[in-house]
């Protein structure tokens, strides 16, 4: 399959945008903007970030502390700096728990390193979180489609918002059962 195909139908997902940050090898603040970012896991906290081999970002982070900064709708600039275009004022620089954070994110997690997987061209790395914190007025930046975008308005017309039909934390436990409504007529 044609590599132009295969990244088209991968923006097909809409994710949101994170910068790694970490420590270079002069211990100075480095990061780079990175899409593929997944939780993995409460039990252990885990998550995972996927950078691509020869990016400088992949050659600090191999069993070094890291940081996800997922950047806030306003944050546009940041991303751009972090993705080789440098912007002017530069991103602020803070000292987080593991690794440096930038400042103005809509969340931080701190993580120590856990594993680190071959990805083919990309290398996997799964950080186990220390510490997180996150600003709750704060929208994230997007990115679908090879552009950046922000939350459009909720959506009133969606089922499953506010539903919490989870048996761990909703209306209905595991023992709860259910009879059709058709059924439930011929009854009455």
């Amino acid at each position: 399959m044609d590599q132009r195909i295969l990244r088209n139908i991968f923006g097909q997902f809409a994710s949101g945008v994170t910068v790694i940050t970490c420590a270079n090898s002069d211990g100075e603040p480095h990061g780079a903007t990175v899409t593929a970012f997944t939780a993995i896991s409460l039990e252990p906290r885990l998550c995972q970030v996927t950078l691509t081999r020869t990016s400088k970002a992949c050659g600090f982070l191999s069993d070094a502390p890291f940081a996800v900064n997922i950047l806030a709708a306003d944050q546009l600039g940041t991303a751009m700096h972090f993705a080789g275009r440098p912007q002017s004022p530069e991103p602020v620089w803070e000292q987080g728990p593991t690794a440096p954070v930038l400042a103005g994110t809509a969340a931080t997690l701190s993580c120590t390193p856990w594993r680190e997987y071959d990805g083919g061209d990309h290398v996997i790395y799964i950080g186990e979180i220390v510490d997180a914190t996150f600003d709750e007025t704060a929208d994230p930046l997007l990115f679908y489609r090879s552009t950046f975008h922000e939350l459009g308005a909720p959506s009133a017309s969606t089922a499953w918002n506010g539903s919490l039909d989870d048996p761990h934390s909703g209306w209905f436990d595991s023992q709860t059962r259910f009879v059709p409504f058709h059924l439930a007529a011929a009854r009455a």
